[in-house]
């Protein structure tokens, strides 16, 4: 069992920008918006990062919240529920390729660092495409294993989906690290009427509206700019 320092520690070291599971591939969107001058400055930036942690509060955040409560109650079938639900909710292919490549690298390194047939049983799945294996519930089911609560969860998700286009947008925007700091420490206020919204969200619950996020992705897919993956 770990002790309160332990899932402390442990909460440092998944949301380190070092952990190795592919976040700096991605920038989550804002490598077109940024190239279709939709995002320009910091203002711009500000409004497209916060758009986008509200989205995946009740979306990734939401499914992440499952898949916890998934590993508590040793309940694989939730932990797979969550998992397809919210594959099936990313409507384009590039949303769906991020989140299965890191949720499936973070699953073999979960798998590593703890002793879970719940875990072990997913990564399996995953292999055999029984699931999808989305980054979030990883994130579910390993702060689970680690002793991490579901709030610390929460706040940790919305702080890598923030983190990421945040990081992403010092080499492809015209911003300082003043700007993404204050920005980072600005939309961590938001964050606890995110949970509180969330925590009470069944599967079924999920909802997002950012129609501007599909249209970047499609072309992305059809351009030529490839700083990122994603």
């Amino acid at each position: 069992m770990s002790t309160p320092t332990d899932s402390i520690m442990h909460l440092l070291q998944f949301t380190d920008s070092t952990f190795p599971v592919g976040t700096f591939s991605f920038s989550n969107g804002l490598e077109t918006a940024a190239f279709e001058n939709i995002v320009t400055d910091a203002a711009s930036l500000r409004e497209f990062t916060e758009s986008q942690a509200r989205q995946a509060a009740f979306t990734d955040g939401v499914a992440a919240i499952h898949a916890h409560r998934a590993f508590m109650n040793s309940d694989y079938e939730l932990a797979a529920e969550a998992d397809r639900a919210l594959f099936r909710f990313k409507m384009n292919a590039e949303a769906r390729l991020m989140l299965q490549r890191m949720g499936k690298k973070f699953a073999e390194l979960a798998s590593h660092l703890f002793e879970s047939e719940l875990i072990s049983k997913w990564l399996e799945d995953i292999k055999a495409n029984v699931v999808p294996g989305t980054f979030p519930v990883a994130q579910g089911l390993a702060y689970a294993a680690a002793g991490v609560n579901e709030r610390d969860l929460f706040c940790a998700h919305q702080y890598g989906v923030i983190n990421m286009v945040l990081s992403a947008a010092l080499r492809i925007v015209r911003v300082s690290h003043y700007d993404t700091q204050k920005i980072l420490f600005d939309l961590a206020k938001q964050t606890d009427e995110f949970y509180t919204q969330a925590a009470s969200m069944e599967l079924k619950d999920m909802n997002a509206f950012f129609p501007q996020l599909d249209i970047i992705a499609s072309l992305h897919e059809k351009g030529n700019m490839r700083m990122f993956m994603n």
